[in-house]
């Protein structure tokens, strides 16, 4: 869908004033993104790594008693009016904040960041320990383990109860489990990640499977087609696969590659998803896209190098071009400006970091996105907010969306600016 002719006009209008304050705007060096990291992992720290979501509205203990609480229609009505409204419902609905898996590998992946760049045993012991949190929350399955969320969950296709075995927070478990193996030559956090492996070869239904592609569903139980949570799920059999040489693993990596390559768009966007109600293309969800499609070619598809470099080239291109402005402002959406998200302008962070070999001025785009994220989405307490929408900003500091999201970028920043030095 193309934009209207407003939103091409406010795009240019836009476009014209932040050339002009970047002539005049001298970016943010390294100290200041040192300082604004060591501020926000503090105030996350303070608040013991605990917090609210976007999508914990069913946390609600007057919404569980009532009779709406077994009602689809109106689970999804209630988290989408809780994520959506301009301030905060979740004291009042007597919500609790809880602590989140996804975000804690997030934070944990961020710290083994840190520990890589400085090498301190302070930066090894605060690792450590969110790592040790991670394997707390870790769901004991009979084929492996698996990492779920802290709250219902009301999808627009299926509904996941609290504690249910999903891809997408047990991909990021494992990345960060194996990353810790690399960084500390502990094979413990290698045998979780092969676990993680295991549940995801012999639990996740596999939706789409035939001789040349397979899409891994997103949930036990559930018959799902959305395109980066079988990337997710692919890239941890990769990351294992490939440490262990089991190329049963990277056959399936392959195959799971396959299925969302042929998925790509003409423009070299992709969809969400592949049901009717999934046709949106989003900033962060193209990300994860593009970064798990680099580590799975990197590590397991020699073979099928060019065949998947094409579609990777083709989606940076249309994500490049698409959702960012020239001072760093990162869209949400590829067809409007707004909103302005914390976690859509982190993610693009880390995936320009991963897909620096793509193009020179992946970094620079990088730093612009961070500046643009501390002057514009930042509270002086050091969190930063969840969004910046066309007459407000919503100020609710979401612990995993936002705050794990943001500490991941600006570590990854700082360590591949050590790199590069």
């Amino acid at each position: 869908m193309e934009e209207s002719r407003a939103a091409k006009l406010e795009t240019r209008n836009l476009e014209r004033e932040t050339r002009n304050a970047e002539r005049e705007t001298c970016f943010m060096d390294d100290s200041r993104f040192a300082q604004t990291l060591d501020e926000l992992f503090a105030w996350c720290r303070q608040h013991d790594f605990t917090g609210y979501d976007p999508f914990d509205a069913l946390n609600s203990k007057i919404f569980q008693a009532t009779p709406l609480n077994n009602s689809v229609a109106a689970r999804l009505l209630w988290t989408q009016t809780v994520k959506r409204f301009p301030l905060n419902l979740r004291g009042i609905a007597l919500a609790q904040p809880g602590k989140n898996s996804k975000g804690i590998a997030l934070f944990a992946l961020a710290a083994l960041a840190t520990y890589r760049r400085t090498r301190t045993a302070e930066a090894e012991a605060g690792a450590r320990e969110l790592l040790q949190q991670l394997i707390s929350l870790r769901l004991t399955r009979q084929s492996g383990v698996a990492w779920g969320y802290n709250f219902d969950w009301q999808s627009r296709v299926f509904f996941a109860p609290r504690g249910t075995p999903t891809v997408v927070p047990t991909a990021f478990a494992a990345r960060a489990l194996v990353k810790a193996a690399d960084a500390f030559g502990d094979n413990a956090y290698l045998e979780l990640a092969r676990a993680a492996g295991d549940f995801i070869i012999r639990e996740l239904p596999r939706s789409v499977e035939n001789e040349s592609e397979v899409c891994f569903s997103y949930a036990p139980g559930t018959n799902t087609r959305i395109f980066n949570a079988s990337l997710l799920a692919a890239e941890t059999l990769a990351l294992v696969g490939t440490r262990d040489a089991a190329s049963s693993h990277c056959d399936l990596a392959v195959k799971a590659v396959r299925y969302v390559v042929n998925q790509q768009r003409d423009d070299g966007s992709w969809f969400y998803g592949a049901e009717p109600n999934q046709n949106w293309i989003d900033n962060f969800h193209t990300a994860y896209l593009l970064s798990s499609l680099k580590r799975i070619s990197d590590s397991c598809a020699p073979a099928q190098a060019e065949e998947f470099k094409a579609s990777l080239q083709r989606g940076y291109a249309f994500w490049r071009k698409s959702f960012f402005l020239a001072d760093g402002w990162a869209k949400y959406y590829h067809d409007t400006l707004y909103p302005v998200d914390t976690h859509a302008a982190a993610a693009a962070i880390v995936s320009l970091l991963d897909l620096i070999e793509l193009d020179r001025d992946a970094r620079s785009l990088a730093e612009r996105i961070a500046t643009w994220s501390i002057s514009h989405l930042r509270d002086r307490r050091g969190f930063f907010y969840y969004q910046r929408r066309r007459f407000y900003t919503v100020h609710t500091p979401f612990m995993r969306w936002t705050q794990a999201w943001m500490t991941y970028a600006l570590a990854r920043l700082l360590e591949t600016a050590e790199q590069s030095s």
